[in-house]
């Protein structure tokens, strides 16, 4: 009888006690917001704030309510404003160009490589089109940061980093998020860290610094930070900066820094998992590993997997078959969006030009998660499955003999 995975791919790992504990102390307090602290306290919010900075060797941070909120505050801070062009990703998720929409500012929209990862020749092609690329480390894929800072630094073009999947990586040593001027973090649930919802933004640039802080909604409150730039930096910026309130409060804090602590451990698990599915994945008929590069600490909370070439039936019939056996696979080759899985030409409010190169990897590009809650042996488990399901498809001729292997 065919194996069959009864696992969630939605189940995350439970909130460690010491966050639940923070929580519930935070709760019977009744002072949830981050300025609403008792005198000589802290609050949770700037201890998370200080000790994400120190994590990431960054000399600011601000903790915020989303991902996306985050990106948009970004780029609003590097001075993005209404019909701007900004540089992007045509393979990510809907958040990103969401947060260049959400200025009344135009994508434009770079080229995908085999890597999953942005195409630095396309970039360096369209690098005169604007002046502010938001980079998306998508899928937890990271490029070569050496010759993307060099070809933005010789175009004038800052860089904002999209790390919401990839906390805790680095490239060459630096931690992602700290070769632009902003690293942006998401800690939605499916996420690294955990708090439903939620974003940090980090930088060492003071006046942005300043800037992203007044825009959360810290009023006139901004000397209650402390992973912050001085007072008379604001003193700058607040005349000119609007609220645009986006604050994260103290019980999602609390919850973070447990979490936060255990990142090094959490990441590590992650990778030992993606590497138990990669094993059992190598040299299957039809399919083709995203080989990851010396260079990348990666963090290997999802797994991707190309069937390239393969006619869109083909791929939807392994989806499918694998679904059947209760491995779920997401295909961002579908025509219509699915779930949090949509293309580049679905988000209308951000119309671009047809991307050749992006089509043909999203064609046969399917996406799995690999919580923490999986054991080794269940990522052996998903790795036969789809195996088998690979091979029964490819070998009845619905693939077309030439894919590569």
């Amino acid at each position: 009888m065919d194996e069959i995975f009864t696992g969630s791919f939605t189940q995350q790992e439970p909130i460690p006690d010491a966050g639940i504990s923070a929580a519930v102390e935070i709760m019977r307090s009744g002072r949830l917001h981050r300025y609403n602290l008792a005198p000589g306290e802290t609050g949770e919010v700037n201890l998370l704030e200080e000790e994400f900075a120190a994590f990431t060797g960054a000399r600011y941070c601000l903790a915020v309510a989303s991902g996306g909120y985050a990106m948009a505050t970004a780029l609003r801070a590097v001075g993005v404003g209404p019909g701007d062009p900004v540089l992007s990703n045509a393979f990510t998720l809907a958040p990103v160009p969401g947060a260049i929409a959400a200025l009344g500012a135009r994508p434009v929209l770079v080229e995908t490589t085999r890597d999953l990862t942005i195409d630095l020749d396309d970039l360096e092609a369209k690098a005169g089109a604007a002046r502010v690329l938001l980079l998306s480390h998508m899928r937890g894929h990271i490029c070569d940061m050496d010759r993307l800072m060099r070809i933005c630094d010789a175009t004038g073009i800052t860089v904002v980093e999209d790390c919401a999947h990839t906390m805790g990586a680095a490239w060459r040593g630096v931690p992602s998020g700290r070769h632009g001027a902003v690293g942006c973090y998401s800690t939605q649930t499916y996420k690294h860290i955990n708090s439903g919802e939620g974003g940090l933004l980090v930088t060492d640039d003071p006046e942005i610094a300043a800037r992203m802080i007044v825009l959360s909604g810290s009023y006139m409150l901004y000397d209650r930070h402390t992973a912050s730039p001085p007072v008379e930096m604001f003193e700058k910026v607040k005349w000119g900066t609007p609220n645009i309130s986006g604050r994260m409060d103290n019980l999602r804090a609390a919850i973070l820094r447990p979490q936060l602590a255990a990142l090094p451990r959490s990441c590590e698990g992650w990778t030992d998992r993606y590497r138990v599915v990669e094993a059992g994945l190598r040299d299957t008929p039809g399919l083709t590993l995203v080989e990851r590069p010396p260079e990348e600490r990666f963090v290997g909370s999802s797994f991707q997997i190309l069937l390239e070439g393969w006619p869109g039936a083909a791929v939807r019939d392994v989806v499918q078959r694998c679904a059947a056996r209760g491995v779920e696979l997401k295909w961002f080759g579908e025509v219509e969006p699915r779930g949090y899985t949509s293309r580049y030409d679905s988000w209308r409010y951000a119309p671009s030009a047809p991307m050749p190169a992006t089509d043909r990897i999203l064609a046969g590009l399917l996406d799995m998660r690999l919580p923490l809650t999986f054991s080794r042996e269940d990522c052996a488990c998903i790795a036969r499955i789809i195996r088998a399901e690979v091979s029964a498809v490819f070998q009845h001729g619905a693939a077309p003999a030439g894919a590569d292997h």
